[in-house]
């Protein structure tokens, strides 16, 4: 049974949407750069009773999430539902950085997002169905957080390039915007949040939504 693959596979929002995803009986893979990180993820989707593959891979290394997106591809075939949300969230001001250092940022928060969809895009548009989302932020730039608001813009502007490509053949490509600090418990709950992912690799093809606003309890369109 083709599942769900999920790249950034962290604690927080990655955990929560690889978890709903679960609970609908997808097969799931995890990848994530961290040991730590992939092991606890999997260790909470245990009662879920679906098959759980975690893979160690950088999303900025291309040939290590290749791999990785390849061996998730043997292992539950192409993915219904492919989530991104790897990202380097980090305080900087205009002129602080380096040129390496927005480089890294962009590696992190764009380019391991084009890389992937350029891995399973293809296939799932070959199979006329599947979803490709992406963990989005920063609906409106902050000057405390410029190279998380570079990325995020760059991330929207992937999104509309994915979904010319791979819409008409069949894949529902879209951003969840999260406006807010993931916490439990507060308004932005990565539980609740992870309802907007499962909501739009479900919505009827007729009403297929590009974006959708998380800015509290209650998200947006």
């Amino acid at each position: 049974m083709a599942g769900a693959v999920i790249v950034g596979a962290g604690p927080g929002l990655g955990q929560a949407v690889a978890q709903r995803f679960a609970r609908e009986g997808l097969p799931i893979t995890l990848v994530s750069r961290h040991k730590r990180n992939l092991r606890d993820v999997a260790h909470s989707l245990a009662h879920h009773g679906v098959p759980v593959v975690p893979l160690q891979a950088d999303s900025t290394d291309r040939t290590e999430l290749e791999a990785a997106l390849d061996e998730a591809v043997d292992r539950h075939g192409v993915p219904e539902v492919a989530v991104y949300n790897a990202a380097l969230v980090r305080a900087d001001k205009v002129g602080e950085l380096s040129v390496r250092e927005h480089m890294d940022a962009w590696a992190v928060n764009v380019i391991g997002a084009l890389h992937t969809a350029a891995r399973l895009a293809p296939l799932m548009a070959a199979r006329r169905s599947g979803t490709f989302l992406v963990t989005g932020g920063m609906p409106e730039p902050k000057a405390q957080y410029v190279s998380l608001s570079l990325g995020k813009s760059g991330l929207r502007t992937l999104v509309a390039l994915l979904e010319q490509q791979y819409g008409a053949a069949g894949v529902h490509v879209a951003t969840v915007t999260v406006d807010g600090p993931v916490t439990r418990g507060g308004d932005f709950d990565p539980d609740r949040i992870a309802e907007s992912y499962w909501r739009l690799h479900t919505q009827p093809r007729h009403l297929w939504a590009q974006e959708v606003l998380y800015s509290g309890n209650t998200p947006g369109h």
